[in-house]
């Protein structure tokens, strides 16, 4: 036997169990993994709440980690036991000591990756991968803005962007983040509760505006976002962390200058294999090349995962924050 967060209500952090469970053997296509570090990220949050239902309770929640392959099952040939892999996606079960999980979702860990870094950066990493260099392909001189700047996400993508040669404008809470996300690579970090984000961009951008909004906080961001873009801008709602974004009046997007708009997801980006194994190579390419720095700034037993879910609700983390089976 071996131990796992179990769910069987959605509700507030109390409803997460620490419980024995049976792991089984792999079946056809799968692999058994004992992991050695998790990733939390805030769509564990949406998943304990019921905003995003699990397709099944009772259930294990978590979409990251990194550890060793125990055993594979029938069908697997680019694995064996003791190889060290990494993971991010569907489908959830990571908060757990051990798991099967279809193989072709693991990729192999580089030496110079250690477990704790891959837990931390697989699934934020991904993310910054596909928004930066996929669904707006960053380029030398691009002006751009991206809220929660000292966030997981944000301190990689702050990092990756300026490596690209973007201007960054990143929203944060407080100065201590201001001063975080700037030694990120953040050119200028707003005071999102204090100051006027909205007027501080226009006249950082001369009044033009950025080219992109990368945008994971939702219903109290998304309005003004809008009015941060410069005309034909995209703006990428990529997360909701303050609640949902009201129904939106798509003439709205005409009259502030013909401004593009999308929804995505790193589990699109990455459904194919061959779409993962890109994304995670380019991901651990800047990574070992020192360009961006994974930092974990939070650990945590996973039997506490409750608590590391209220820091993370409070937003009390920075960076990565990563919970040791």
């Amino acid at each position: 036997m071996t131990k796992a967060i179990r769910l069987y209500e959605t509700g507030g952090p109390e409803v997460l169990r620490w419980e024995e469970v049976e792991v089984g053997k792999p079946g056809p296509g799968e692999a058994h993994i004992r992991q050695t570090a998790v990733g939390l990220n805030f769509i564990d949050i949406y998943h304990r709440s019921g905003f995003y239902p699990l397709a099944n309770l009772p259930a294990t929640p978590g979409m990251e980690g990194a550890g060793v392959v125990v055993a594979t099952g029938e069908g697997v040939v680019d694995l064996t036991p003791g190889d060290r892999v990494a993971y991010a996606g569907v489908p959830p079960g990571a908060y757990a000591e051990e798991r099967l999980i279809p193989a072709h979702r693991l990729v192999p860990l580089p030496e110079a990756i250690s477990d704790q870094q891959a837990a931390g950066m697989m699934l934020q990493g991904m993310t910054a991968q596909y928004l930066l260099r996929s669904t707006f392909r960053i380029k030398k001189g691009d002006k751009i803005l991206f809220h929660a700047a000292a966030g997981g996400v944000g301190l990689i993508a702050c990092q990756w962007a300026k490596h690209l040669g973007a201007t960054v404008i990143g929203t944060v809470g407080s100065a201590e983040k201001a001063a975080l996300a700037q030694s990120h690579g953040c050119d200028y970090p707003l005071l999102y509760r204090e100051e006027d984000w909205v007027a501080m961009v226009k006249e950082i951008t001369g009044g033009e505006g950025v080219a992109v909004v990368y945008d994971s906080i939702g219903k109290d961001t998304f309005l003004k976002s809008l009015d941060c873009l410069r005309p034909l801008g995209l703006m990428v709602s990529f997360g909701q962390a303050s609640g949902p974004v009201a129904p939106l009046d798509t003439g709205l997007l005409a009259a502030k200058g013909s401004l593009f708009l999308t929804r995505p997801t790193l589990m699109t980006y990455t459904a194919r294999r061959e779409d993962l194994l890109a994304s995670s190579a380019e991901l651990f390419k800047v990574v070992q090349s020192g360009s961006v720095k994974i930092e974990v700034k939070q650990t945590y037993p996973l039997s506490e995962a409750a608590q590391a879910h209220r820091d993370l609700e409070a937003r009390k983390t920075t960076g990565s924050t990563v919970l040791i089976p």
